[in-house]
């Protein structure tokens, strides 16, 4: 059986490429697969689960790509495929009506599990970033359930708009940083697979898609780093059988 792992979609009603291609990819590669995970940042934003009830209402759009998301995934779901979703830094505030919509099961950041035979950690990997301090401050706020729960009780409205504003002042910051501090910090790496007990750590989020040997407590280490997707490209990770994690691109739209 086989088992896949893609992170880092940014999905959002002004790219309908990508928006395309993964659904493409859903029906033509994960259909039949054991498990599918998604490890966060599926789409570019998330205000709220209650977006959904905006589907054929929404001048932004961003309704009805949730809905057709989630659809899809429960189509997938319903033929026998496990579903798995991880928060990301973008879609944090993805809730279990959007899981139970779409036949998903919400996994926590971190999370061990079983794949290929041995146990492996799965993250987003924004956690490991440890030398952006602004940012860290800023993922502890929001993973606060009380900062989630006076966002989620502001009027829709109000969501978008500060959805907006912080992914400007993201850009704006990400744009000053240097490469190495946007980065996983190598120590918090180690660290991370040593607290765990594992020598296999698959993640997201900093769109550079690479196998990393490492050493952890003496041990031969493996860093599986998915990419980004965009118009022309996607990125997964396929486990066949016992197999060993195999990074993949994806083509699309070619």
């Amino acid at each position: 059986m086989t088992t896949r792992l893609i992170s880092d979609l940014h999905l959002h009603p002004g790219a309908p490429e990508i928006i395309a291609g993964f659904l493409h990819w859903l029906e033509e590669n994960a259909r039949g697969c054991e498990a599918l995970y998604l490890l966060g940042d599926i789409f570019e934003a998330w205000i709220g689960d209650d977006l959904l009830d905006l589907a054929g209402s929404d001048p932004t759009g961003h309704a009805d790509l949730g809905v057709g998301v989630a659809r899809a995934l429960r189509r997938l779901a319903d033929e026998g495929t496990a579903v798995f979703l991880m928060h990301g830094n973008r879609d944090f505030l993805l809730g279990s009506r959007f899981a139970e919509q779409a036949g998903a099961t919400l996994l926590p950041d971190p999370s061990v599990v079983s794949l290929g035979g041995k146990r492996v950690l799965l993250m987003h990997g924004d956690s490991l970033c440890t030398l952006d301090t602004a940012y860290q401050a800023f993922r502890a706020q929001a993973r606060s359930p009380l900062w989630q729960e006076q966002v989620l009780s502001m009027p829709l409205p109000e969501r978008i708009a500060l959805a907006r504003q912080l992914r400007e002042q993201s850009g704006e910051a990400n744009s000053s940083k240097a490469e190495d501090i946007m980065d996983v910090t190598s120590d918090e790496v180690v660290k991370a697979m040593a607290e765990q007990g594992v020598t296999t750590l698959i993640h997201g989020h900093t769109h550079r898609p690479a196998v990393h040997e490492l050493e952890v407590d003496g041990q031969p280490a493996r860093r599986v780093v998915l990419g980004d997707w965009r118009p022309d490209r996607g990125w997964e990770i396929v486990i066949e059988g016992d197999g060993e994690p195999r990074l993949e691109e994806i083509p699309l739209g070619r």
